[in-house]
């Protein structure tokens, strides 16, 4: 399975650190963000993986390299302009190959055991779910018996968890989509329309990195963990 990392956005939230440091190599605990993902990749196997880039992109080029000092190899995906998530992923497929690939945005920092996904998810995508932080209530999706429910239905409104940034996509989902810049939700109701969306709850370490409180918090609370 080859991966990909969402790591094009500007994190605007975050300034005025992200003025000079891509989001991505911001730190906790000493080590960038980004980094957490290439060292989980490696001890689960997953040898091959994909970068966009976007704001101060060659700063994380630069720092990456081609990956060898992970053991992993690194290939980019630039944009100009920023595509969002879903233009961003449509626009590296020729990166990607035709296997379903695992994607995780940059900014989650979690011990989720990536070797645990599907490499083969039953639809068109597997999304891992969390509880709902503090600053979304109100949740994204509900799921039964692994499926992912429409998120429209009234009945589903109190049951919503929060979408973690961590999903297995297959390739096929891309197919037709629209040019340019576009987020993944509009691929996500297609994929629900189709009943082709699975997904599980998790509940362990789970941080998103979006503003400066929210990198002190993780700075305070997040166990790097030692194995996957």
């Amino acid at each position: 399975m080859r991966a990909m990392i969402l790591s094009a956005g500007r994190g605007e939230r975050m300034r005025p650190f992200t003025d000079h440091t891509p989001k991505p190599l911001l730190t906790v605990q000493g080590k960038p963000l980004i980094v957490y993902h290439l060292e989980a990749f490696a001890k689960m196997g997953i040898l091959e993986v994909v970068i966009n880039l976007g704001h101060l992109g060659d700063k994380i080029k630069a720092f990456l390299g081609t990956g060898s000092q992970f053991g992993i190899h690194i290939e980019y995906s630039p944009e100009d302009p920023i595509l969002e998530t879903g233009g961003g992923i449509a626009n590296a497929l020729p990166l990607l190959g035709s296997d379903p690939f695992l994607v995780v945005s940059a900014d989650v920092l979690t011990d989720f055991p990536f070797n645990k996904l599907p490499s083969h998810p039953e639809g068109l995508m597997h999304l891992v779910l969390t509880n709902n932080p503090d600053y979304h209530p109100k949740g994204d999706f509900a799921i039964e018996a692994g499926k992912i429910l429409d998120p429209s239905d009234p009945n589903t409104q109190d049951k919503k968890l929060n979408f973690g940034g961590i999903a297995i996509y297959r390739p096929e989902l891309f197919h037709d989509c629209p040019q340019g810049i576009f987020p993944l939700s509009h691929l996500f109701k297609k994929a629900i329309a189709l009943k082709a969306a699975t997904g599980e709850h998790y509940t362990g370490q789970w941080f998103n990195i979006g503003t400066n409180d929210q990198l002190i918090s993780a700075e305070t609370l997040y166990r790097n963990p030692i194995v996957f």
